[in-house]
């Protein structure tokens, strides 16, 4: 796939709330208790709103933890009461490995279209120009009987939500946002405009960076990685500079030395993994298991 190739366009199911901090756990207990989403006492055992029910299996979906009704290996490894890395998402790597997830599973277009598409032609942006974006892409792609303006405004609202600080919050709810400590994306004070931050941003963790590339080389299905693709499909994800993901790489290949290598021949950039390895053993170096 292309930076913003995606194999169907989906702009809505969140039902206008973005994703809380505690909403994948209460999510993945509830699916764990053999409850049903479509049933009417759902709204009781999950304690929310009939449309914030909606929302929970939107975003379980997107972030992967849920596929169709089922629970996958990454929410049991995540989320587990007796053996979960981090049930309440209290470590950065956990948000870090959820976003690339969030990015590249396909569940919620408008974020890869904006990390992985946007980023590559310019650092600021309002909202306007995300909406262009969209509209040029589908249109590209042959699909702009598909696309709806006012979905699609309402599916920036909610990434917008996701990641940025509120700049007039109405209290502490306004900064329940799962990906807000992520630090991806931020609003300039003086003109409101939004801008991706390539500089001040949390250092990434270089496991969770791994695990991205393990996760991209199940995909493709190919052990030896373009750069190109890496920075379009991973770098771009985290907000990640050329300079940064080359050096992200050369750590990677000092560290693992059995598993991957970092070549730069000629001008020609690639990763070579040339060992096998489960990403889950990886994040298990990370979380201690």
């Amino acid at each position: 796939m292309t930076d913003t190739q995606v194999t169907k366009y989906c702009f809505s199911g969140h039902e206008s709330f973005p994703c809380k901090t505690l909403w994948l756990k209460k999510g993945y207990d509830f699916v764990s208790a053999g409850l049903d989403f479509n049933a009417p006492d759902a709204v009781v055992h999950l304690g929310v709103g009939k449309n914030m029910v909606a929302s929970i299996r939107y975003w379980m979906r997107a972030f992967g933890i849920l596929d169709s009704s089922e629970l996958t290996s990454l929410a049991h490894y995540i989320f587990d009461d007796t053996s979960g890395c981090d049930r309440y998402l209290e470590d950065i790597a956990s948000l870090q490995l959820l976003h690339f997830v969030l990015v590249n599973n396909g569940e919620a277009s408008i974020y890869r279209m904006l990390f992985c598409g946007l980023q590559r032609e310019r650092n600021t942006f309002d909202r306007e120009q995300v909406l262009n974006y969209v509209s040029l892409k589908m249109a590209e792609a042959g699909k702009q009987k598909l696309f709806n303006a006012n979905t699609v405004k309402k599916d920036i609202a909610v990434l917008l939500q996701n990641y940025c600080l509120p700049r007039k919050p109405q209290g502490n709810e306004d900064f329940s946002s799962l990906m807000i400590d992520l630090d991806f994306i931020r609003q300039n004070s003086e003109d409101g405009n939004y801008y991706f931050n390539t500089e001040g941003k949390r250092p990434i963790i270089s496991d969770v960076f791994l695990c991205a590339l393990l996760m991209l080389r199940t995909e493709t299905g190919d052990s030896s990685i373009p750069f190109d693709t890496i920075q379009s499909r991973i770098g771009l994800t985290y907000c990640m500079t050329d300079s940064e993901t080359t050096s992200m790489l050369r750590g990677l290949s000092t560290d693992y030395p059995d598993l991957l290598s970092y070549n730069d021949v000629a001008g020609v950039r690639q990763i070579q993994l040339v060992g096998d390895i489960d990403y889950y053993k990886v994040l298990d170096n990370y979380y201690g298991k």
